[in-house]
């Protein structure tokens, strides 16, 4: 594992893991700025970093840099609603699902790095080069993940009362 690989994992998790205790904040209307400022520029940080990992080569794009690049959409967005618009109005519910699908992605990601990288998982879900993970573990693991966030976003949304932030 190359330094730049260790420090886009090291990135990824801690961004993770922020965006958890910011999700749990959502879900009881708390405030977190500084986290939730860790939160966002981690989890930029970690997409951005993912375009060199591997190399981006111009005839070959890949899932995860679509993946990438859609988070990083996301999280401008996301950026917009809390900072410059304050979650007033609709800003609201766009911080909340822009926010909650970018953490998602960066457990969805993870969901199948731990499947490529963890023997005991490997074995459950074995992949074939260059194709990701498969079968029915893999699929019910990545439903679960799915189906968590939907009702976590959907709670958030409900519970979610804008605060100043910035």
């Amino acid at each position: 594992m190359t330094t730049l690989v260790l420090v886009h994992v090291i990135i990824s998790l801690i961004a993770i893991v922020a965006g958890v205790l910011v999700m749990f904040g959502l879900l009881g209307s708390r405030a977190m700025p500084g986290l939730t400022a860790i939160f966002l520029a981690l989890t930029i940080l970690t997409s951005a970093t993912g375009f060199v990992i591997p190399p981006l080569v111009t005839e070959k794009l890949l899932p995860s840099h679509i993946i990438g690049g859609l988070s990083l959409v996301l999280l401008a967005i996301a950026c917009i609603a809390l900072y410059a618009m304050q979650l007033k109005g609709a800003w609201r519910p766009i911080y909340i699902v822009t926010a909650m699908v970018s953490l998602y992605l960066n457990v969805f990601v993870l969901v199948i790095q731990s499947f490529l990288k963890v023997p005991a998982l490997q074995a459950l879900a074995p992949a074939v080069p260059p194709n990701p993970p498969s079968g029915p573990v893999f699929a019910v693991v990545q439903g679960i993940v799915l189906v968590f966030f939907v009702l976590v976003t959907i709670g958030a949304w409900r519970r979610f009362r804008a605060v100043t932030f910035a």
